[in-house]
């Protein structure tokens, strides 16, 4: 009884003194919370900064018709429905979607295939001197890489006096001047430029592969191919990803390859919303339609990329 008794005070005090670890818990975790939110407040104003009030400014001027200087004018959706009933508005976006298919497709086939070849030689001074080679285009600045495009491919360059030399005078042309070939000119350069890009990151999630994969693989009688498309391909879906990612990415907001190498001509045909957009606003005086035809090309750029990232995490779109 006397134990009994004695007992019970001891457990009154017990539950009065449980809450005391827990509030000090609660401050250590809110301080701790507090002194990370200090050390990213600076980031955090630079983005707002930089990135969130430009955006929301652009969805502002969209929504008027404004040279710039003078005093705006409330125009609602009318910008956008200029953006997508204005044939030459949807030709410029047609011209981006086409230039994924070099920027974005090509570099990442081509890529898989280079890397697939190049993880076998990697190892040594040599595999450092061909991803050193690989890479180099990337490093480039691309307004270095569009002039020497530019001479390479002009009447007299170097591709038409190879031609020529070969016997093909025929086909020679002034390629990024011609109305057919200079919308796929610009492709190649945007290709070679991003080729390099996606071979070093494939190769990268190459080296991460199990080579107990493909040993089981060859033991199972898989060739070159199947191994390929068994093993590899599965095995790199985060890296195709990312390559898909920033190629396209790439193609949509492109501007100084073009810009550059032809100026969006001959007429319209290498024009991209990039560049438009910069006319339209600094040329043009159209900060209205620009602020709307930017705001187009962002979501379009959205609705690529998403579906891109979920599935290359295993989600379903």
């Amino acid at each position: 009884m006397t134990s009994a008794l004695g007992s019970a005070p001891t457990g009154r005090d017990d539950s009065r003194a449980r809450p005391t670890p827990t509030r000090a818990h609660r401050f250590r975790w809110a301080r701790a919370a507090g002194t990370g939110w200090l050390y990213v407040l600076p980031a955090l104003v630079m983005y707002a900064v930089f990135v969130l009030r430009p955006l929301v400014l652009t969805l502002q001027y969209s929504l008027y018709d404004w040279n710039g200087i003078g005093v705006a004018r409330w125009v609602g959706l009318d910008n956008y429905l200029t953006v997508f009933t204005d044939s030459d508005l949807l030709k410029i976006i047609g011209n981006a979607i086409v230039l994924i298919v070099f920027f974005s497709f090509i570099p990442v086939a081509l890529g898989l295939l280079v890397a697939s070849m190049v993880r076998r030689i990697t190892t040594g001074a040599f595999g450092t001197v061909v991803r050193t080679i690989l890479f180099l285009p990337q490093v480039i600045p691309l307004v270095a890489a569009g002039i020497a495009w530019s001479w390479l491919l002009s009447s007299n360059g170097l591709v038409n006096q190879a031609l020529r030399a070969v016997g093909l005078g025929g086909v020679a042309r002034a390629w990024l001047g011609d109305f057919d070939t200079a919308l796929p000119a610009v492709g190649v350069i945007g290709a070679w430029v991003l080729l390099g890009l996606c071979t070093i990151l494939l190769v990268t999630g190459m080296s991460k592969i199990d080579p107990a994969l493909y040993e089981a693989a060859r033991l199972d009688g898989a060739g070159p191919v199947r191994e390929f498309l068994a093993v590899t391909l599965p095995s790199l879906r985060q890296e195709i990803g990312v390559c898909l990612t920033v190629t396209i990415i790439a193609a949509l907001a492109s501007f100084d390859i073009v810009y550059i190498s032809t100026s969006g001509g001959p007429g319209l045909q290498t024009t991209v919303p990039g560049l438009e957009i910069y006319r339209l606003a600094f040329s043009q005086r159209q900060v209205g339609l620009a602020s709307a035809l930017a705001v187009v090309l962002m979501l379009l750029v959205l609705a690529c990329v998403l579906p891109i990232q979920r599935l290359s995490r295993g989600e379903k779109p």
